[in-house]
């Protein structure tokens, strides 16, 4: 007797990771404004988080998962102390535009199929995921058989669970769009466009006055699109983007600090450290001692 084959459909693959975090933070926890050419979820385990979206403004609460598309601009800030899973991908399906500006409260089974995967993830990846200093994953020498397979099954299971549960298939009534409060579309972009403008800047010493007359806003206008949206005075955000340039240029180790308080607009080393150790809590030596102490144990272990 002759057996037929059948081939298996599949609704999409997902091969590719960007990142994958699990972060502990504080109430003081905030994002400069970003969005990039891939897909990222967020799931919220402990706390509250406020969104900021080029389609409005929301809130998600402990149990909530919510996905950004590629090219939309996102800015997080806790609510309180929270826990963050944050994963991002590569997808073309076509189903995944179901996702866009949309939460999902997860139930017990999808809330299981996250902690699988945060299991395997912390099998399969070498870099720290509950840091910021190393946003790149990479692989460990020596894992558990079959992690990363079970990354992309998990992650894929967990899409195709909250599709059948809530998608418009079989008559279900679809996810609620994200809880917008109020529409912020085009607050959001006007914040995109000054941020940009501020990172192009990160080596002078911009004053308000120059931002307001540069990017075309009034002053109590800028003022406030700042507070609301990122929760930080508009000097400060560009203080903290400085500050985030100058703890990379410190990771790379092209420059000693004098180079780059004045690369990046200081007005002398000891004001740059003063900045620096507001911001981050460390000196920048504290700090180039901890990524070195860091990558000498990321070392050892791969030896």
């Amino acid at each position: 007797m002759v057996r037929r084959q059948y081939a298996l459909h599949t609704e999409f693959a997902i091969d590719k990771l960007y990142t994958f975090h699990y972060y502990e933070l504080a109430k003081s926890f905030y994002t400069h404004g970003e969005n990039h050419d891939f897909w990222e979820l967020v799931y919220v385990d402990k706390g509250e988080l406020e969104i900021f979206v080029d389609g409005g403004q929301f809130l998600q609460k402990q149990g909530d998962i919510a996905f950004y598309a590629p090219n939309r601009f996102h800015v997080g800030k806790a609510r309180s102390a929270v826990n963050l899973m944050i994963v991002s991908f590569e997808s073309e399906a076509p189903f995944m535009s179901f996702f866009e500006y949309k939460a999902f409260r997860l139930e017990q089974e999808e809330r299981s199929i996250l902690a699988e995967l945060l299991k395997e993830a912390l099998e399969a990846f070498d870099t720290p995921i509950d840091t910021l200093l190393y946003p790149y994953l990479s692989k460990k020498k020596q894992s558990l058989f079959g992690c990363e397979h079970l990354i992309k099954n998990y992650l894929e299971i967990l899409l195709i669970k909250l599709l059948r549960r809530c998608g418009p298939q079989n008559g279900a009534g679809g996810a609620p769009p994200l809880p917008v409060i109020p529409p912020e579309n085009k607050k959001a972009d006007l914040l995109e466009q000054i941020i940009y403008y501020m990172k192009s800047r990160l080596c002078s010493s911009l004053t308000i006055e120059q931002i307001c007359l540069d990017c075309l806003i009034g002053k109590t206008q800028l003022k406030a699109l700042f507070q609301k949206l990122t929760g930080l005075g508009v000097m400060q955000y560009f203080n903290d983007l400085k500050i985030e340039e100058a703890k990379v240029m410190i990771r790379e180790e092209r420059y000693n600090f004098t180079e780059i308080a004045e690369r990046l607009g200081f007005s002398s080393i000891h004001y740059f450290s003063s900045c620096f150790k507001k911001t981050t809590n460390m000196t920048p030596t504290e700090y180039a001692r901890n990524v070195r102490a860091r990558m000498l144990f990321t070392n050892r272990t791969k030896n």
